[in-house]
């Protein structure tokens, strides 16, 4: 069910983002031009300052606007779970991917008189061993790429930065023992990659086409087998949106998970290394209320 949110917001930007330095004040303006009363504004510099103030402005007004990447958002989703405050997003990272799975446009004049016009949806959101995330959490390449990337690589090149990275780094991994426990069914196999979806969007593409983000389930993708030239064909299938990516792996959707992997890994959560296996995931249905265009 959706319902026309709060037109009086506080702006939290994280100035550490690609672009939330920059585009903090045109964000303020835009948005005020659009009809969002801003009672607040705050531009955070210091990581360990972002929590504390969105966690202040979620008790102070009935929606909070927050400029940055996935792993700014999924750093405090877990602030708004139960909440009346609604959270809408300004996308100021490199992928995205939050919100390209909401649905909403990337350019700021667009999203901001989607915040001034839009509405509100309870969407699910994830947990790992405790830790909250927002959209999609990964084991395998993807942390890897996430962990070593050069940041003047990510920031300059963006998308196509984290692309020339996983070209360089492919061929020094490995592939790993994996097992999926769900719903009283167990799946044992060797696997390159592994995705953990709430939302469909992960690196700012569409991967797991199956994902929704109110249907009180995870799905978990895993790309079978040792072969990095396998998981590269999976990407491929992926981008191209052929059906015959699903030849490339296996698909679980549940409510709940058991993920063990020999030898452990990392967990990268919306792009941000958070957990590591063994891992318990589990879904929070309905926790968090967000805007999306009407």
């Amino acid at each position: 069910m959706t319902a026309n949110p709060s037109r009086d917001a506080i702006l939290v930007v994280n100035a550490m983002s690609r672009r939330g330095a920059e585009q903090y004040e045109e964000a303020r303006r835009l948005l005020e031009e659009a009809g969002v009363r801003l009672i607040e504004s705050h531009a955070v510099e210091n990581g360990d300052d972002l929590r504390p103030t969105v966690r202040k402005a979620v008790k102070k007004a009935g929606m909070v606007i927050v400029g940055g990447g996935d792993g700014t958002i999924s750093s405090f989703i877990g602030e708004f779970e139960g909440e009346d405050c609604v959270l809408a997003v300004l996308p100021m990272g490199t992928a995205n991917s939050f919100a390209r799975s909401l649905g909403l446009p990337l350019e700021l004049e667009d999203v901001a008189r989607v915040i001034a016009k839009g509405e509100s949806r309870a969407i699910d959101i994830g947990s790992i061993n405790g830790e909250t995330f927002a959209n999609v959490a990964a084991i395998g390449l993807s942390p890897l790429i996430a962990d070593t990337i050069p940041d003047a690589l990510k920031r300059w090149l963006g998308i196509f930065g984290y692309i020339v990275w996983a070209i360089r780094i492919a061929f020094s991994f490995s592939a790993f023992r994996l097992t999926i426990e769900s719903e009283g069914s167990r799946t044992v196999t060797h696997a390159s990659e592994v995705r953990i979806a709430n939302g469909s969007f992960h690196g700012g593409v569409e991967l797991v086409e199956e994902a929704e983000m109110d249907d009180a389930r995870i799905t978990v993708d895993a790309v079978t087998g040792k072969s990095m030239w396998r998981l590269a064909l999976n990407w491929i299938l992926v981008l191209l949106h052929l059906k015959s990516q699903k030849r490339t792996m296996i698909e679980v959707e549940a409510p709940e998970f058991w993920i063990e992997t020999d030898p452990p890994r990392d967990i990268s959560i919306d792009g941000e290394i958070r957990a590591s296996t063994p891992a318990k995931v589990e879904v929070v249905p309905q926790a968090v209320r967000v805007v999306v265009p009407a």
